[in-house]
């Protein structure tokens, strides 16, 4: 697990081993379609959906940081916003935007609606949505361990879910961005932004998105330190992240790990896509680029198995 190659980052090394038990992935991201039944079934609300609180706010920043503006204290996510020209690739925030109104059902704000695209990733999905989510469908996010093993897809010495092969701008091997970035899309491959889930080729474990299109929520707590302390241990049987997180970025705030990278990786800037890269972001934040999938484990199906047999022996059951 892990990388040491020319593209790694410091939190990708050591490479160490690592061994997990067997489980099911699910073949795509949770698409829009499913989160909308998952809504419909439970009068689940997003986090994107509900207002935070300026408690929230600060509890996630050095002591002493102005307070947030009162008007900024509403329900928003945060919306990618093409530059209108190169800008300096140092600082993210030149190409996000807090957009009040975006959520799931709305990914880029409130003019914009999923309409017509059911089977593309969920989008504006908190850790806390996903997590409820997996809950409700009997499964649970996959460790971070689980995610990258998944996506070698039984292979070895590989930087790419497709290979060696360096990234395509004329026959692109997944959805990432194409052209100049963050300012000029050429959308050779016919979509900005998302694109429906199986648009491209699937790994050899038949698992598709494992590399663009969005990025993943993994069950994990980002600590910057981790892979040290784990390559420490030899052989790291089943890890499930740090005990605490720390990103020496934003050390007063908490995060969690996604994987897999997204539309808006590109070379010049984010490397995301390579399959061991690591991401970290704040468990309530939402982003038009970020989703999840879920794993089930021979336990977790048995479980799920035993629970409809319960269901429906009740619904045959007639009072005396």
């Amino acid at each position: 697990m892990g990388s040491d190659n020319k593209d790694s980052k410091k939190d990708e090394k050591p490479t160490h081993k690592v061994k997990v038990d067997g489980f099911w992935m699910d073949s795509t991201p949770v698409t829009n379609r499913q989160f909308k039944e998952f809504v419909n079934a439970t009068g689940y609300v997003t986090t994107a959906e509900k207002a935070p609180t300026l408690e929230e706010i600060m509890s996630q920043v050095p002591p002493g940081t102005p307070e947030p503006s009162p008007e900024l204290l509403v329900a928003a996510s945060l919306v990618f916003k093409p530059s209108n020209g190169p800008v300096p690739l140092n600082s993210n925030r030149a190409w996000w935007e807090w957009k009040p109104g975006a959520d799931w059902k709305h990914p880029l704000g409130p003019e914009s609606s999923i309409e017509g695209k059911e089977d593309h990733p969920v989008v504006q999905i908190s850790w806390f949505d996903a997590v409820a989510y997996a809950k409700w469908a009997g499964k649970r996010l996959p460790t971070e361990a689980e995610w990258e093993f998944a996506a070698y897809g039984g292979k070895q010495d590989i930087v790419y879910v497709w290979g060696n092969e360096e990234f395509s701008e004329t026959d692109p091997q997944a959805n990432i961005w194409q052209g100049n970035f963050p300012y000029k899309s050429t959308k050779t491959n016919g979509y900005m932004g998302t694109t429906p889930v199986t648009a491209f080729k699937a790994n050899p474990y038949g698992l598709y998105d494992m590399s663009g299109n969005v990025w993943q929520w993994c069950s994990d707590l980002y600590n910057a330190s981790y892979y040290q302390q784990e390559a420490e241990k030899g052989l790291s049987i089943n890890p499930t992240g740090p005990k605490t997180s720390f990103d020496p970025d934003e050390p007063y705030a908490v995060k969690h790990v996604h994987r897999g990278g997204s539309f808006l990786c590109h070379d010049s800037y984010c490397k995301g896509y390579r399959i061991a890269a690591r991401m970290k972001t704040c468990p309530d934040t939402g982003l038009n680029h970020l989703g999840f999938r879920c794993i089930m484990t021979k336990e977790m199906q048995q479980e799920k198995k035993r629970k409809l047999i319960q269901i429906s022996e009740s619904e045959h059951t007639v009072d005396p």
